[in-house]
């Protein structure tokens, strides 16, 4: 099929290259316009979301974790003291005049008890932000302060809350998804110049443009193709689209070119040249293609929005890159290949030395390189087992800045910490809403819980109830408080809370994995025992991709759980858990992009084997052919999702960082330690392939080895 393809895409180059001009124009109009299309916010079928519509629809973002102000009065005075309440009611009229829309919850304005300390002389208020979906602004937070201030001179007056902690943890700069791509590539093009050491390293990169903007150019589709009532793409979509396909196009690119190189230096004429890389190498990229293409597109079974939305997408990322590589790549290499390997620095005729050295050393040791690369993915996959993924905690999040002072000055108030994270209750009818305060009071696992009056909180005779739980809801330090407010609560009430859809989130998002993982390992193992004619190479490459990935888990909880480098690399201290959707998505991306590495290098172990009929000259012959060329390919890797774990939000980091971690993993310990030492120790069991499996694949007969050829005279030998 590949020699039908790339014969066709040689006899008809330039249409080809006109069609992929357009295209590439087309994306240059619309890719400014695609941000605009993406959506944030989750879609989710849960108790918790339900609720959290209602609540939006009439109290806007009263669902939102709140700012807190913690308002400490001298000694000898309290609440109730005279002129200080005056004063407080004075404040409320100020923010309510200065700050409209801000939903305000306060003893002056309730009379509650639960928002009183110290036995009155500590009050807080509790703030919202006018829309859902929003958190009250660092900056809000900073007039809500100067305005007690100013309201009561004799107060100390703090500020606080989970979104203040965390934006004061993290860094202020933004950067865009252009400067993060540009970072990328120039990563990328010093690792393709030391490659080629020519002008052919320019090659790969224009080919990720292209693929880049024409995969921006489905992500805009999408959004009119898939309604976003039902899929909403997330932001961070445009992220992972621009840098993981920036990552794929050019690794994608790289083998071709490099195989193109191989076979021209082995004499044969430019068209044959292109016909062959197009025959071994392409069909590589096509195999690769395929897979990583399903692992992402797996993702759709997760039923949540955001993690939906990047399966979809992720269906056109190795897809979008395996088609420019196939068509536009061979199109211009038969046309301007040969004038732009020019100066040549670097021959690709030759194998490396250093990775034949390697290859033989692996399969000398193989025993001892298999433990060793089994004891690093189990020591990793260990430390993975104590992942936490529930929200950080207020006190993971605390710094140096005033709101850590805030926290401080809230529980010294007499406050617990939940009241960073409150439960919000929406009721059916207003009337009934502090008969459910009241019955909530009694709860030991709450603090309080307030039924604040007034138009802002009593809607369409509804009414919303508000909870201050003892401790802080979503993280690992949660208790009881929203398992007991849920079963406490009368029938037709609904407990709401940015916390609790994210425990929702949770619960749906891993109650999917089982069904995820079990369809990418049976489509990746069908796939590699058709392309490898082989049933013990597949099992092997699934089981370590999954241990691959597991250990990828273990250095993303060392490095933000733990916060081991985060202080050096991103300025921040370590979150104490990892963000809920991270491990998933690192599993569909890395899953199926690791098959990579694993098809680039066993399908030349394969045509190794199959030239010489032995397993040993076969992996000898793969590594010291591909060795260079998968290292480099990850470095590339490596480079573009680095370049993303500079993006100024916690999700993105933490995917890209892990990702980037688990890319150099996969490429060093398991492609290039653990691959050939196993397939060593198997010897001809790699090739196993019973009748009934090859009728069922339906493969065509298997080709007899050519007889071996004698050992390392059948390679030429050169520098690394």
């Amino acid at each position: 099929m590949l020699d039908s393809l790339s014969g066709w895409v040689v006899r008809h180059r330039v249409v080809v290259g006109l069609v992929w001009l357009a295209i590439t124009v087309v994306g240059l109009v619309l890719a400014p316009s695609v941000s605009g299309r993406l959506k944030s916010g989750i879609l989710l079928d849960s108790a918790a979301y339900t609720a959290n519509e209602r609540i939006a629809a009439q109290y806007g973002g009263s669902a939102s974790d709140p700012g807190v102000v913690v308002i400490d009065l001298p000694d000898g005075l309290t609440v109730t003291s005279d002129g200080v309440a005056a004063k407080l009611r004075a404040l409320d009229a100020r923010i309510a005049k200065g700050m409209p829309g801000l939903r305000e919850i306060s003893f002056a304005s309730t009379g509650d008890q639960a928002l009183l300390g110290n036995g009155g002389r500590s009050t807080i208020l509790l703030v919202y932000p006018p829309q859902a979906g929003r958190d009250v602004p660092a900056a809000v937070l900073d007039q809500l302060t100067s305005a007690a201030r100013t309201a009561l001179p004799e107060a100390t007056v703090h500020s606080t809350g989970l979104n203040a902690l965390a934006s004061g943890s993290a860094s202020s700069g933004h950067s865009s998804v252009m400067t993060e791509l540009l970072i990328g590539a120039l990563g990328a093009l010093i690792v393709l110049a030391w490659v080629f050491g020519s002008v052919l390293a320019l090659l790969p990169l224009v080919m990720a443009l292209i693929s880049v903007l024409t995969m921006q150019l489905f992500i805009y589709a999408l959004t009119f193709v898939v309604p976003s009532a039902t899929v909403p793409f997330n932001p961070a979509v445009q992220y992972i689209v621009a840098l993981l396909g920036l990552g794929l196009s050019i690794d994608y690119s790289l083998l071709i070119v490099n195989r193109w190189r191989e076979e021209r230096a082995a004499g044969r004429s430019n068209a044959e040249a292109v016909q062959a890389a197009m025959r071994r190498a392409g069909h590589a990229v096509m195999f690769s293609g395929v897979t990583a293409s399903l692992g992402l597109f797996a993702l759709i079974v997760v039923p949540v929005s955001l993690v939906r939305g990047v399966g979809i997408s992720g269906l056109f990322i190795p897809s979008t890159a395996t088609l420019v590589a196939l068509t536009l790549l061979p199109a211009v290499l038969s046309k301007l290949g040969p004038r732009l390997d020019w100066p040549r620095r670097r021959s690709s005729g030759k194998v490396s030395r250093f990775w034949t050295w390697w290859s033989h050393t692996v399969i000398r040791h193989r025993v001892l390189a298999a433990v060793f690369g089994l004891a690093i993915l189990s020591g990793l996959t260990g430390v993975a087992a104590t992942m936490n993924i529930a929200q950080p905690t207020g006190s993971a999040l605390v710094g140096t800045d005033a709101y850590a002072d805030g926290l401080r000055a809230l529980e010294a108030g007499g406050f617990p910490s939940g009241t960073l994270t409150t439960i919000p209750i929406w009721v059916p009818s207003s009337g009934q809403a502090q008969a459910v305060a009241a019955s909530l009071d009694g709860l030991s696992s709450v603090h309080g819980a307030v039924a604040p009056t007034g138009a802002s909180w009593q809607r369409g005779g509804s009414g919303l109830v508000v909870v201050l739980p003892e401790r802080e809801v979503g993280t690992s330090d949660a208790g009881t408080s929203l398992d007991d407010v849920r079963r406490t609560v009368p029938h037709g009430v609904l407990v709401g809370g940015h916390a609790a859809q994210q425990i929702d989130e949770a619960d749906a998002t891993y109650g999917a994995f089982p069904l995820m993982f079990g369809l990418v390992a049976l489509v990746t193992f069908l796939l590699l025992a058709r392309g490898l004619r082989s049933i013990m190479l597949p099992a092997k490459a699934v089981l370590l991709n999954a241990v691959s990935v597991a250990a990828t888990y273990g250095v993303v909880v060392i490095v933000w759980q733990h916060g081991i480098g985060t202080e050096a690399l991103w300025g921040v201290p370590g979150t104490g858990s990892v963000d809920t959707f991270v491990p998933m998505l690192l599993f569909g991306f890395l899953f199926g992009i690791s098959m990579d590495y694993e098809v680039f290098i066993l399908a030349r172990v394969r045509e190794g084997y199959e030239r010489t009929g032995s397993t040993h000259e076969g992996i000898v012959e793969g590594i010291s052919r591909t060795g260079r060329l998968v290292t480099s390919a990850a470095l590339i890797l490596f480079f573009s999702l680095a370049s993303l774990a500079s993006a100024n939000d916690i999700t993105v980091r933490e995917l890209a960082s892990g990702m980037a971690a688990g890319v150099v993993l996969d490429a060093v310990v398991v492609r290039m330690l653990l691959l050939p030492a196993l397939v060593s120790l198997f010897g001809k069991v790699n090739w196993w392939m019973p009748g009934w499996a090859a009728r069922l694949l339906r493969l065509p007969p298997a080709s007899t080895p050519e007889p071996p050829a004698r050992g390392r005279a059948a390679l030429n030998v050169g520098d690394a």
